[in-house]
């Protein structure tokens, strides 16, 4: 159904004064200028640290910090695979008293294709290597009791996000399929239940949609589940689940514009700290048959309604009662952009909370996730030495950790997640394929 005028007129004309709004009104900032120039002390300066476990220095972190290295690629796991490669999404759970991680691994390739593997128990397509792993975690010293595979046979199984509810859904960022030699078509959302011991069924999750999915984010609120596309040009999505917690049941996918201006352009000139209103329009085909030869197909259907463009959407959380998106290439120099989403009965407001204009300062922004102090966690996948930056909630970016893995510098920062009881910082670097648990004073700065 494709949105009239009147009701574009209608829904670009609801937007109420954004002090008015509920979610984190600490973000409410000054022009984007005085953001963009303005760097946070942060939590100080970052040197070069060791490992709490280990003799390598594989960070650059502030004073005080300290962290251990867990998780590496090719370690064996207590099921007998070896860790896989590619560490990317990733989020931390409370099971019976246990903490467990549930992390990506972002494999293009498959046993056939000389790639390596996440294979264990069922798996949804023996051709493709990608999957989850589990991670249970001693809270003391901060290191896996146990690990093994937890969803096998997927594809790049890029980022994704945690449901209020208690499990993982991982994102496959390819519409690779049976036309390319794969047993099964690929391009889907998968859930893994956080408290599972062995690897879970494969559902492939088809109402969400199949394109080159990146991220998602639950509202605690409504059950609803935001979904961003890692292309140049990119929707941003909602999926509206016929009951809530239960995504395999179906729902309703659409995909935001923006009231008034239909086929919006958010990826260049835009204006900082301007609500926009939004509406959103219906994806009615989320599984085109075409999906595999046109990665395109399910955007251009909600393009074709006036839906919006954004420049490569990857990293979602969601917090204090708003959706943030990072938009990898967005901005006027293509260093990065995040945005802000707060819903509304009317569909919502949107509008852009930072854009870089320095590359030494952030540049790729990628995974993200809001701190226990309502601050943002910005993982780099730039092309330079990574790294971890924050975004504190009066507008500043500062520099929390460097990787400093020897030969790796350039790899990317990917799945910050915190612990529940928000006192331990969790992420990857994909290159090496390495876990990190960062602990430190965090009360004393914006984390």
């Amino acid at each position: 159904m494709r949105i009239s005028r009147r009701q574009w007129l209608r829904t670009a004309a609801a937007v109420p004064a954004w002090g008015a709004l509920r979610g984190l009104e600490s973000l409410m900032l000054g022009p984007l200028g005085s953001i963009a120039s303005a760097r946070s002390a942060g939590y100080g300066h970052l040197s070069p640290a060791r490992a709490a476990n280990t003799s390598e220095i594989l960070l650059a972190l502030p004073e005080g910090f300290t962290y251990t290295v867990f998780g590496r690629k090719g370690d064996p796991m207590t099921d007998g695979l070896p860790t896989p490669e590619a560490h990317d999404g990733m989020a931390a759970f409370e099971v019976n008293g246990e903490l467990r991680l549930v992390r990506n691994h972002e494999i293009r390739t498959g046993p056939r294709r000389g790639g390596a593997i996440v294979q264990q128990g069922p798996s949804y397509d023996p051709d493709a290597g990608g999957g989850t792993t589990t991670l249970v975690i001693d809270p003391e010293t901060m290191e896996p009791t146990r690990s093994f595979a937890s969803l096998s046979g997927t594809m790049v199984n890029c980022a994704g996000g945690p449901t209020p509810w208690g499990s993982w859904v991982t994102c496959e960022e390819t519409t690779t399929g049976v036309a390319t030699g794969y047993a099964r078509p690929h391009g889907y959302c998968f859930e893994v239940p956080a408290d599972a011991d062995e690897p879970v069924d494969p559902i492939p999750l088809k109402a969400m949609g199949r394109f080159v999915h990146e991220a998602i984010a639950v509202d605690p609120a409504t059950g609803i589940v935001y979904l961003t596309e890692d292309r140049n040009s990119s929707g941003l999505y909602r999926f509206i689940p016929a009951r809530p917690g239960q995504l395999a049941e179906g729902g309703r996918l659409e995909m935001l514009a923006v009231g008034g201006h239909p086929q919006y352009d958010s990826r260049r000139n835009q204006k900082p700290f301007d609500p926009m209103p939004v509406a959103w329009v219906p994806i009615e085909d989320p599984d085109p048959a075409d999906a595999e030869t046109n990665v395109e197909s399910m955007r251009q259907q909600g393009f074709r309604q006036g839906g919006a463009t954004f420049a490569r959407l990857e990293g979602a959380w969601f917090g204090s009662g708003c959706l943030y998106v990072t938009a990898t290439n967005g901005g006027d120099r293509r260093f990065g952009q995040v945005w802000e989403y707060r819903p509304g009965e009317d569909g919502g407001w949107l509008r852009l909370i930072y854009e870089s204009t320095d590359h030494t300062r952030l540049v790729g922004p990628d995974n993200i996730c809001v701190s226990p102090r309502g601050g943002l966690v910005i993982c780099e996948d730039g092309p330079e030495v990574q790294y971890l930056r924050g975004l504190t909630v009066d507008g500043q970016i500062f520099d929390f950790a460097r990787n400093a893995v020897p030969a790796f510098e350039e790899s990317e920062f990917a799945g910050a997640t915190f612990s529940p009881d928000g006192r331990t910082l969790f992420v990857n670097i994909q290159g090496p394929g390495l876990t990190f648990a960062i602990r430190g004073d965090w009360p004393r700065g914006p984390f």
